[in-house]
């Protein structure tokens, strides 16, 4: 058997950052561990984007009858009238859209419960 010196990283080497222990050389485990922390940061960034989207949802849900209002203060019966046409699909949709988000969130967690 021949003694094959190992890898070592060129110096600002885009793949350092993956050199956990600092000596220089990149093993398997590293590149393991650091896709590992790469595929959880992606979950995280994932999870926050929907967590931010169920929450503009709601704030719209909120805010809508009271635009509804506003139009009405103002003299804007008609564009009052519009809203509250279209007010059932709109709820309904905002409505699905955030329970699926929190349908989601639920089968996740039950899954890494077992």
């Amino acid at each position: 058997m021949t003694d094959m010196a190992a890898k070592k990283l060129e110096p600002n080497s885009e793949y350092a950052n993956y050199d956990t222990d600092g000596d220089g050389i990149v093993t398997d485990d590293e590149l393991e561990t650091s896709q590992q922390l790469q595929e959880l940061r992606l979950q995280q960034d994932k999870a926050n984007a929907q967590r931010s989207m169920a929450w503009f949802a709601l704030w719209g849900m909120l805010l809508y009858p009271t635009l509804i209002v506003v139009c009405t203060f103002v003299g804007l019966d008609q564009a009052a009238a519009i809203l509250g046409d279209i007010a059932s699909v709109y709820f309904v949709a905002i409505a699905g859209l955030v329970a699926a988000f929190f349908g989601a969130s639920a089968w996740v967690t039950r899954g890494n419960g077992k």
